[in-house]
């Protein structure tokens, strides 16, 4: 059996003088498929009154139109777990900064609803492929005791990319008949920086290893932490790749990992039923059925945004001190309260400013616990062997998820009313907080092969 050396034991005297350059740099050029991934998902919330009326939608084709991203996100996902063991993290980014930069101009000069659709589905491949690969390839390169702060910033990314889209969606709402248009291709810019930024980065030790091309690995880990670090961490991920013959579907339902499997599917599904999907697709909606007119709606928008990006930082801050499993138990149980509020807010008809508080609460909540936790646990908890399928099936889970709760939204509130939608989403996220206390443990301050033997051993004992 390979021994796998906790970093305490490896290097019990001596503090490693980390690269943080290096390392920054190399997660701020990722992260930029986390803006992307956020402005794309959230650009669509200041277009739906105006492409709705182009193309003469319903309720339900209106909910299939904001909703159907997460579909193509589904597919960039699986194929994103395929493609990054195949070829490597880095060339699956190129592609896939590519796709955001086409797929968006696409998207806003669809000449018709069907195109529309084809081109906001490619959208969503690109999604799934950032969601999956961005965060994935920073914890593989990130050393343990900055890999949480170092993961958050890819949560921090995402919600530059809703605030970006959010203040896009503002500046455009006045660029005349085709506004809704302007705002889809703003998109290009982004995905631009985000394609010649890649060319910056060095590929991922970990599949560099999994490949046979240690040298290559060692190199890269050495420029991170020194020439001690380097081979001690390449011998640590070589070691937990002994026993790997081929990463294949049926690894994932084996006995010693697929609770494992399964803690990742949970964590990823409930991520998107707690209600932020109905506030960040639908602000403007939410904002002008309570009584705010539509430049206003637009502006309270932006505040969303701004929230969002602020509180963070708290996560960024607290994750590597606070740790995981607090985060989500704290963030989990004031999130039903807060949507309880909204809830009983919408049922009493309460004044705007006053849900407008509350849906601030909600945002600030989930940006400082679920928003940026989630990815941290999903990069973390899965063994080396399965981590590319393992990543692709809870992205899977996780966009599925974000397709129900995105696309149900118009329906719920025409039949349930927003009272009900959000009293909902407070169930959903009370039964998240008994899931978390059961099933997740504690990762901070643990390599990637730490987490391993620890989540193994647990379901063992």
């Amino acid at each position: 059996m390979a021994i796998i050396l906790s970093h305490s034991q490896v290097y019990p005297e001596t503090k490693i003088k980390y690269n943080r350059k290096f390392v920054y740099l190399i997660s701020a050029v990722v992260a930029l498929g986390g803006i992307l991934f956020g402005f794309d998902l959230v650009i669509i919330s200041g277009t739906v009154p105006f492409f709705t009326e182009h193309f003469g939608l319903s309720e339900a084709a209106t909910g299939w139109a904001v909703g159907c991203i997460n579909l193509g996100a589904a597919v960039g996902a699986l194929a994103a777990g395929k493609l990054s063991a195949a070829i490597g993290r880095k060339k699956v980014l190129l592609f896939c900064s590519f796709l955001f930069a086409v797929t968006g101009v696409a998207t806003g000069w669809a000449g018709d609803f069907t195109w529309f659709i084809i081109a906001r589905l490619s959208s969503g491949i690109a999604v799934g492929i950032a969601a999956l690969v961005c965060p994935m390839y920073i914890a593989e390169v990130a050393p343990a005791p900055m890999r949480g702060r170092l993961v958050s910033f890819y949560q921090l990314a995402i919600v530059s990319g809703l605030l970006l889209a959010y203040f896009s969606n503002y500046l455009l709402l006045d660029s005349g008949i085709n506004n809704w248009r302007w705002m889809f291709s703003s998109q290009a810019i982004p995905a631009t920086l985000f394609f010649f930024g890649l060319f910056l980065i060095p590929e991922s030790p970990r599949w560099l290893i999994k490949k046979g091309i240690p040298t290559r690995a060692q190199a890269v880990l050495s420029k991170i932490g020194g020439k001690e670090y380097g081979e001690t961490e390449a011998r640590n991920i070589q070691n937990s790749f002994l026993s790997e013959v081929r990463e294949s579907l049926a690894d994932l339902f084996k006995m010693d990992v697929r609770h494992i499997v399964f803690i990742g599917a949970m964590v990823a599904i409930f991520s998107q039923a707690g209600g932020q999907n109905s506030i960040f697709s639908f602000a403007p909606v939410i904002f002008q059925q309570a009584g705010v007119a539509t430049e206003a709606a637009f502006f309270q928008s932006v505040i969303i945004g701004l929230v969002n990006f602020i509180f963070t930082f708290f996560a960024i801050y607290f994750i590597d001190k606070i740790g995981r499993r607090k985060l989500l138990l704290y963030g989990s149980v004031l999130l039903c309260l807060d949507a309880l509020a909204l809830a009983f807010c919408f049922f009493i008809e309460a004044p705007g400013l006053l849900i407008l508080i509350f849906v601030l609460g909600f945002i600030g909540i989930y940006s400082a616990t679920l928003g940026p936790v989630t990815w941290v646990i999903l990069s973390e908890i899965f063994p080396n062997r399965i981590r590319s399928n393992s990543m692709a099936l809870a992205t899977l889970c996780l966009w599925i998820a974000n397709f129900f709760t995105t696309a149900s939204f118009p329906i719920l509130k025409s039949q349930f009313g927003l009272f009900g939608t959000f009293a909902i989403h407070a169930g959903i996220c009370f039964v998240y907080f008994l899931f978390v206390k059961k099933n997740i443990p504690e990762t901070k301050g643990k390599s990637l092969e730490e987490i391993e033997i620890q989540l193994i051993k647990k379901h063992l004992s």
